[in-house]
C-alpha cells in the first residue's frame, strides 16, 4: 500500500528565480531600446569614406599608406625593406605584378596548402588582398579569395601586408559589408595588429596573429 504522493521539493534555480520575481513584482516596465545601429553615420562620399577608414585604421594601430595602380609594386617593396623582410608568403591568387618591386633576395613562399606552421612562422611577412573593407570601424575583412589564401597564411606570420583596392572596396558600416561576404566561407575580421591584454591592462601585440599591419590604400582608375 503506497502513502499519499510527497510534494516536490523546489530546486535551488526555483528559489532563486522565485525570489528575483517577488524583488521585482510592482516594478514599472521597461522602456523599450531604440534599435539603431549606430547615431553617427558614415559619410557618403567615396573620398570620404576612404579618409574615414584611414583615420580609423590608424587609430587602431595600423600602419597606412596610401599610392596607386602603378605605385603599388614600388610600395609593397619599399614596405617589406622597412620592415627587413627576407621572405614573404603569398596567397596563389595573389597578382605577380604587387611583389615586382621587392629586393632580389627577398624569397618568395607560394602557400598552395603545403606551408606548414613552422615554415609559417620562420616567413617574415605576408602580402594578401582582402574581400571588403569597412569605413566605420578601420575592420579589414578576409575571406579566403585567391588573393587571400588560408586564414594560416594571415596569423601566423609576424607582418601582414594587406592591400585595400579604393574606393570600390570600402563600404560606410558592417551591415553594408555583410551583403558583399558568403557566410559559409571562412571569414576573418581585422582591425589593426594582434592585441591582447592581461589582468593589469598591459598591452601585448602579436599573440594571436601579426603584431605588425600595414595596410596599403590603392586608388585604382
Amino acid at each position: 500500500m503506497t502513502g499519499a504522493p510527497q510534494p516536490a521539493v523546489p530546486s535551488s534555480r526555483d528559489r532563486i528565480l522565485a525570489r528575483i520575481r517577488a524583488a521585482v513584482a510592482g516594478a514599472p516596465e521597461a522602456p523599450e531600446a531604440e534599435r539603431r545601429y549606430r547615431d553617427r553615420h558614415a559619410p557618403d562620399d567615396p573620398a570620404a569614406l576612404v579618409e574615414l577608414l584611414h583615420e580609423n585604421l590608424a587609430d587602431y594601430r595600423a600602419v597606412v599608406r596610401r599610392t596607386d595602380a602603378p605605385g603599388l609594386a614600388g610600395m609593397v617593396g619599399r614596405v617589406l625593406s622597412e620592415h627587413g623582410a627576407r621572405s614573404v608568403a603569398v596567397p596563389p591568387g595573389l597578382p605577380a605584378a604587387w611583389l615586382s618591386g621587392r629586393a632580389p633576395d627577398v624569397e618568395l613562399r607560394l602557400d598552395d596548402g603545403s606551408l606548414t606552421p613552422g615554415r609559417l612562422d620562420g616567413t617574415d611577412a605576408v602580402v594578401t588582398g582582402c574581400a571588403v573593407a569597412v569605413a566605420e570601424t578601420g575592420t579589414i575583412v578576409l575571406d579566403g579569395g585567391p588573393a587571400q589564401g588560408r586564414r594560416a597564411l594571415t596569423l601566423v606570420p609576424d607582418l601582414h601586408v594587406c592591400v585595400v583596392r579604393v574606393p570600390e572596396q570600402v563600404v560606410a558600416s558592417v551591415p553594408l559589408a555583410l551583403p558583399r561576404l558568403d557566410p559559409a566561407r571562412p571569414l576573418t575580421w581585422i582591425s589593426g595588429p594582434s592585441a591582447t591584454s592581461d589582468i593589469e591592462l598591459d598591452r601585448v601585440e602579436g599573440v594571436h596573429g601579426p603584431r605588425r599591419l600595414e595596410v596599403v590604400l590603392v586608388a585604382e582608375g
